[in-house]
């Protein structure tokens, strides 16, 4: 069965900060694919914004050298290359000051979809907002989209919101987190709002925990200085995780649109109690014979910024009261893995006596790598001998399941860029969730810091501090392996 492609309007999207790393390495190799699937009009046109002196030769020149580096090779046809650079344009600008504006604002087509991607650091989104408006490059209908980290507190956000609705609706922006456009967490609300199997079990009478991992094998490396300002905390567990979280614990939805999606997300949040600092484990990881530790990498001999962390979160609702939330995510672990993991309690009574072992149904949600879910059921083990049971699992990997179709899959930039081009915020941050996000997140922090709490140092390429699996251990439950 072919897959769908759903043409979207003409559009004009610029991107600030379009010579940088990440339109290099996702934004526009990503638009190219969605060019070459037919989803992209023939007059769409996109147009690198930036201070770098270049041409709009020279832009596309950068990025055919960024679709060759950052595409799978059978993607890279020299002709569909060179006919998706046409639609390429390129002004210089200065997001401080005033040059390069008109030449934009020229640029600028009317009467069609008109959209702003910031590319670039959070404290000149202001200033972005400010020219649109003041040399009227953006009307009503533009939307502006913006990336993480949106703050780094909630004081620093809440003034970024405000410097944003300063100039644009609420509807207006767009909060990227590219995890909200992978493939397995928008399946996610697939099987549990549209099938009657699962969500009479999604609550705290059948389900014993709940475990969300996102596992990293590389370090901070050159990020080392951005890093230690910033932590696990704040770099994966205030937006990621939290996102996360909120799409496997929310209520349905009374129907599948922007703010009632988001509405929900934002009763989980509010919903999480203070988590004691006995239920936080932070680590670094340790050096090895071959590679640097993370203070080496970060600069700092005495830094005490985590590159781990593992946190039990409880959620004071009817629905939730009384199932922990493990949640866990570092650098140099042994694995590249993100994985969703409820885990259903035992059968109340087993006939098989003891012998039989204990044995519980566990949904997998895996975001990263081989996206697809699992789950283990119980049956017994084939063979003369007795009621032996073993533990298999029911597997639906994306490649399998959809075959040649997998490959046509967007990823989640393609997914969430098309999003703003359709005008639809389902899958994007509002300002009130990231708010509520930081209000629950800066308590933490505040805590470890007056503490003055030393993180925990690990093994690098291990699943983590010690520390983390004994916080499990001690409430009888331990970390799902992380493997790829």
């Amino acid at each position: 069965m072919a897959s769908r492609v759903i043409p979207v309007e003409d559009f004009d999207l610029v991107i600030f900060g379009g010579t940088g790393d990440l339109a290099r390495r996702k934004i526009l190799p990503g638009l190219y694919r969605r060019f070459c699937s037919g989803q992209m009009p023939e007059t769409a046109r996109i147009i690198g914004a930036a201070r770098s002196e270049h041409d709009t030769a020279e832009f596309r020149q950068i990025v055919r050298d960024a679709i060759r580096e950052f595409s799978k090779k059978n993607e890279c046809d020299d002709a569909l290359i060179g006919t998706f650079l046409e639609r390429l344009h390129y002004v210089q600008v200065d997001a401080k000051g005033e040059d390069g504006w008109g030449d934009l604002r020229d640029l600028m087509r009317k009467d069609v979809v008109k959209a702003y991607y910031f590319s670039v650091a959070p404290s000149l989104f202001g200033d972005l907002a400010e020219r649109l408006q003041a040399h009227g490059i953006a009307d009503e209908d533009a939307r502006i989209v913006v990336e993480k980290p949106f703050g780094r507190d909630l004081a620093s956000a809440k003034k970024l919101n405000q410097d944003l609705a300063k100039h644009f609706d609420e509807t207006q922006i767009y909060r990227i987190d590219h995890y909200l456009g992978k493939e397995t967490v928008q399946n996610l609300m697939a099987v549990r709002f549209g099938n009657i199997l699962f969500e009479p079990l999604w609550n705290s009478q059948y389900v014993d925990h709940i475990q969300i991992t996102v596992a990293e094998t590389v370090g901070v490396g050159g990020r080392g200085e951005y890093y230690d300002k910033s932590g696990a905390m704040r770099d994966m567990v205030q937006n990621h995780l939290m996102q996360l979280l909120c799409l496997i614990a929310m209520e349905p939805p009374s129907r599948f649109d922007p703010d009632a999606v988001r509405d929900e997300k934002l009763k989980v949040i509010r919903a999480l109690e203070p988590i004691d600092h006995h239920h936080i484990v932070r680590g670094q990881y340790d050096a090895t014979e071959t590679e640097p530790s993370y203070r080496e990498d970060a600069g700092d001999p005495r830094s005490r910024t985590e590159s781990f962390i593992a946190l039990r979160c409880m959620i004071s609702n009817w629905r939730w009261a009384g199932t922990p939330f493990y949640l866990r995510t570092g650098k140099k672990l042994k694995a590249r893995a993100s994985e969703i993991a409820v885990v259903f309690k035992d059968a109340p009574h087993s006939i098989f006596g003891e012998e039989a072992g204990r044995h519980a149904n566990v949904l997998s949600i895996r975001l990263q790598p081989n996206e697809g879910m699992t789950l283990k059921v119980t049956i017994k083990e084939p063979g003369p001998g007795g009621m032996r049971l073993i533990d298999v699992p029911l597997d639906m990997s994306f490649a399998d399941a959809l075959g040649e179709e997998a490959d046509d899959i967007p990823d989640a930039y393609e997914r969430l860029i098309m999003d703003v081009i359709r005008g639809n915020q389902t899958l994007f941050m509002r300002g009130d969730e990231v708010q509520a996000a930081w209000a629950w997140t800066d308590p933490l922090i505040e805590s470890w810091e007056a503490r003055s709490d030393v993180p925990k140092l690990y093994d690098a390429y291990s699943s983590g501090p010690e520390d983390a699996a004994m916080m499990l251990h001690r409430e009888g439950r331990r970390w799902r392996e992380i493997k790829e």
